[in-house]
């Protein structure tokens, strides 16, 4: 068995869940109270995938970045390393999707094979608009060339296949 270990990003703005869905991941628990990451909060999770032939034990190292600007000036030392990134945002708060682009673009400028996946967390919060925010995230996913879930770190929907998504990503490479 091929034994990999990988540093991995989440990144988004302030609130959106990036905590919750690594603690949903790592720990199977959600907590409904609300503290904001100072810096940066390491995780770590194995997972064994199915590639080609053979069985990858992949462990995530899961860097849980602070999401505010005070935090923008030192992102790209922490994004140093990073195979790929979760990029968050959450549903009920239009403005957290249109910040994805820069979150991947910082990324990118660091480490330009880095691989993404979009993450739309908070789904059990989502309203009668849902199909048109859907339809967006998708949208931006598209335009940042990645592969797009929907999430809930409160009852986990979508949290595991997320994750896996990513690592499946970073076990193939680069796309051709």
């Amino acid at each position: 068995m091929r034994r990999v270990s990988l540093k991995v990003c989440l990144l988004g703005d302030f609130a959106v869940g990036k905590t919750s869905l690594v603690s949903r991941f790592v720990h199977d628990i959600f907590s409904d109270k609300y503290l904001s990451t100072i810096g940066v909060k390491v995780s770590r999770k194995t997972l064994a995938l199915p590639v080609d032939d053979e069985l990858v034990e992949l462990t995530l190292l899961l860097w849980d970045l602070a999401g505010s600007e005070d935090f923008d000036r030192m992102r790209a030392s922490y994004l140093r390393g990073a195979a790929g990134a979760l990029c968050v945002h959450d549903l009920t708060r239009a403005e957290t999707l249109a910040s994805l682009g820069v979150y991947v673009q910082d990324l990118r400028r660091v480490n330009p094979a880095a691989r993404v996946v979009v993450v739309s967390n908070k789904s059990d919060l989502l309203g009668e608009e849902g199909a048109e925010v859907l339809a967006e995230a998708q949208s931006v996913a598209r335009h940042l060339d990645a592969p797009w879930h929907l999430t809930s770190a409160k009852t986990g929907e979508g949290v595991e296949e997320a994750f896996r998504c990513l690592g499946r990503l970073l076990i193939q490479g680069p796309t051709a």
